[in-house]
């Protein structure tokens, strides 16, 4: 039986199974690529063929149009694909709208590449599924002890209670265009928000795409629209990026708000002039990642990008097999 490290290769371009000849979320243009979700670190145009889900294709549909790939195929969950000599099937990862687990099996040995993926419910995604295997990748952004994300429904009510307590205030809150934007509306709506929520255009698309893949976000509004004064008292979204543009600064008296796990940081909120930290993270927590390796029980660990030592660390000490993985090209969109 060949050992999962002798036929699933770490390459510049990406990971890359050599069975199936085909790379797993490749960092540049290649014939057979399988992604495994939308954010731009994952999924980049110029494929020959993508193999993803449908939520994942029609998002790399509406970012590159026809140049997300030339041909594609959509896979439900838990479909299997064979493609060369390896049997290929997804498996939901919780982390944003189509996002997905690369279940590979070849050899006798299955392999679960976990691209992005948390544990806490998600009212615009599928929930992250475990899966038994001999090998589980995974990710570590948050593989710190420190990073424990607190309940989402309380951040939320931290921003609503800013709401009360400062109504002629605008509450400008920065949030990922994908998955982070719609995640916070829900959990608004959920919480009984029934107001609207203001958008900045780059926001838009995505919540559009949201709406026509089945996710009901309620009553959202162009935030240019708006009167100056309409705005106070609301919530308005935006990407980070534009929290400090001119269109920000024709807010009234605006309470900055960020959602993002780095929020737990607090050199991060002061250093992004933000006054209201909101730790509403789309990956998974210290907590969440520890017990998704007793939830495998895989009894090898390779870890990708993130915080790799303290994981190793942990999966060693119990008697896991552990080793770090180097791939490039990793970037902090919807964190």
């Amino acid at each position: 039986m060949a050992h999962p490290q002798e036929w699933l290769k770490v390459t510049s371009t990406g990971l890359y199974c050599a069975p199936g000849d085909f790379y797993i979320d490749p960092a540049r243009p290649v014939e057979r690529a399988v992604v495994t979700h939308g954010h731009s670190d994952h999924a980049r145009p110029g494929h020959r063929q993508v193999l993803a889900t449908a939520g994942t294709l029609a998002i790399m549909g509406a970012r590159f149009g026809a140049e997300a790939a030339t041909r594609t195929r959509a896979a439900a969950y838990g479909e299997s694909v064979r493609i060369g000599e390896v049997s290929v099937r997804l498996a939901p990862a919780g982390h944003v709208l189509g996002s997905a687990q690369v279940v590979l099996e070849h050899g006798g040995s299955r392999v679960v590449v976990s691209g992005d993926y948390k544990r806490r419910p998600d009212p615009t995604c599928a929930p992250f599924e475990p899966v038994r295997c001999d090998v589980f990748v995974t990710e570590a952004t948050f593989g710190l002890p420190v990073f424990r994300h607190p309940p989402d429904d309380g951040e939320i009510d931290r921003l609503l209670n800013s709401l009360r307590l400062f109504p002629e205030r605008c509450h400008v809150v920065g949030v990922y265009a994908l998955g982070k934007c719609q995640r916070v509306i829900a959990i608004l709506r959920r919480a009984g928000y029934s107001a609207p929520i203001y958008l900045h255009g780059a926001l838009q698309e995505l919540c559009d795409l949201y709406r026509a893949q089945g996710i009901e976000l309620g009553d959202l509004r162009p935030a240019t629209a708006a009167a100056r004064g309409e705005l106070a008292g609301q919530i308005v979204l935006a990407p980070p990026s534009a929290m400090t543009d001119r269109g920000a600064r024709r807010l009234p008296d605006p309470v900055v708000a960020m959602a993002s796990g780095w929020m737990r940081v607090r050199a991060r909120a002061r250093q992004r002039g933000v006054e209201l930290p909101l730790v509403i993270s789309d990956h998974a927590d210290w907590d969440e990642l520890t017990r998704t390796f007793d939830d495998v029980g895989a009894p090898e660990i390779w870890v990708t990008h993130g915080r790799e030592e303290a994981l190793i660390h942990h999966a060693t000490g119990k008697g896991i097999r552990a080793r770090a993985l180097s791939l490039v090209g990793r970037e902090e969109e919807g964190q």
